[in-house]
């Protein structure tokens, strides 16, 4: 029997320095991106630093140097610091709106369907995700809950990579469980509970 291919969680990420970062092929990258995430995390949530006063501290500092840096190159005929073109061009932003832009009309999708469509199964589902997240979200402070994401994806990608194969498994048994639970919820609670017919839509 052929063993199917391995699916690509480089590829997956996105197959640039990002990808190299998670998956700890740069590890010094890896590294110390863990650790100033491990400091801000202390900064903000053991230490009680306030995060606008955090921000606007760093960039007093770094206007500062930049300040000093410049009129000190000019007076010791010294290079000027080297800043890349501040300019945010017109190719990144067109894609950064037309991606903005998907995540939007699915959301609004999501709203009409629930709204106009009457659609009853998706208003639970999307319920009990709300719910989910509000829950956790109690749990633990935003600092926190963004820290925990951070350890998460510099673990699970890595761990997926090396352990696909018996992880695809365990997954694949977690989700015809989920499967038959679902549809033992749906029959008997949602097919039960009454929805509007097309024929009442077109009297109101």
């Amino acid at each position: 029997m052929v063993e199917s291919s391995r699916f690509s969680v480089h590829l997956a990420l996105g197959g640039g320095a990002v990808a190299d970062v998670l998956l700890w092929r740069k590890w010094y990258r890896s590294v110390a991106f863990l650790v100033g995430s491990t400091a801000l995390w202390f900064l903000f949530e053991i230490a009680g630093y306030n995060l606008l006063s955090f921000i606007s501290n760093v960039l007093l500092l770094l206007v500062a140097i930049l300040f000093f840096w410049g009129k000190s190159a000019s007076l010791l005929n010294r290079p000027l610091p080297p800043l890349p073109s501040l300019v945010v061009t017109e190719e990144s932003a067109l894609r950064a709106a037309d991606e903005m832009r998907v995540w939007v009309n699915y959301v609004l999708a999501i709203a009409h369907d629930i709204a106009f469509g009457g659609n009853l199964r998706l208003f639970a589902e999307v319920a009990i995700l709300l719910l989910v997240i509000s829950y956790i979200g109690s749990l633990f402070s935003f600092f926190t809950l963004v820290y925990i994401d951070v350890l998460l994806s510099f673990s699970l990608p890595v761990l997926y990579d090396k352990y696909q194969k018996p992880i695809d498994d365990k997954l694949s048994a977690v989700y015809n469980i989920a499967q038959v639970q679902y549809r033992k919820i749906d029959d008997k609670i949602l097919r039960k509970l009454p929805l509007p017919s097309k024929k009442e839509k077109k009297i109101q």
